[in-house]
């Protein structure tokens, strides 16, 4: 009897380790994929370390596709879901739709949908905002940027406005193409989301 109320009491510790650890779930495109590097040098990797650093036991699944809209994100975020059950989703997605020339009208429906999926398992959800370079004119650009903010209000979920300031357009933070993070830009990608992630661990 004594040996059963041993392994139950175990099991329920063991439990408990695994539910208070919980799972950050990333969901984005190539920039969190870290294209045109070595993934360990990705902003993603690294909020693993700052996670272990700080004493969160959270796990990190790094979901991103490099190409991918989101409208990618609505269609394959329910599997992701049901899969690994995360505490907090961070949604990186909405700069190919962008690049694309595609509606902000759908892009804030998608993002809204992908907040209602995420919510609706009971889980937070981190929203990376985006702009665009100005060649593709003010009224696109704010429209666009609009999107983020605007579905961010209305779902009331936490906002890092623009998840590439301070990288984006500055010299020696982007790679040669001039749309890819560089490695040396990495943690600044990092110090802009832990503010706003932090307090929903």
């Amino acid at each position: 009897m004594r040996s059963w109320w041993i392994n139950a009491a175990l099991l329920l510790l063991l439990w408990a380790q695994g539910a208070a650890a919980g799972t950050v779930l990333v969901v984005g495109d190539s920039i969190s994929a870290a294209l045109g590097l070595d993934t360990s040098q990705g902003w993603v990797t690294l909020l693993g370390k700052r996670l272990a650093e700080e004493g969160f036991e959270h796990q990190v699944i790094n979901a991103s596709i490099s190409g991918d809209t989101s409208a990618g994100g609505v269609a394959r975020l329910p599997a992701l879901l049901a899969t690994h059950h995360p505490e907090v989703v961070i949604i990186e997605l909405g700069g190919n739709d962008g690049l694309r020339g595609q509606s902000p009208v759908q892009l804030q429906q998608n993002l809204a949908e992908m907040i209602d999926i995420s919510q609706e398992t009971g889980a937070k959800v981190l929203l990376l905002g985006m702009q665009l370079p100005p060649n593709y004119g003010p009224r696109y650009n704010t429209a666009f940027s609009a999107a983020f903010a605007t579905v961010a209000e209305g779902k009331q979920v936490m906002l890092v406005p623009f998840f590439l300031d301070g990288v984006g357009g500055v010299e020696g933070m982007m790679q040669a193409d001039g749309i890819h993070p560089a490695a040396a830009a990495q943690s600044k990608l990092l110090g802009n989301v832990w503010p706003s992630l932090k307090p929903l661990l």
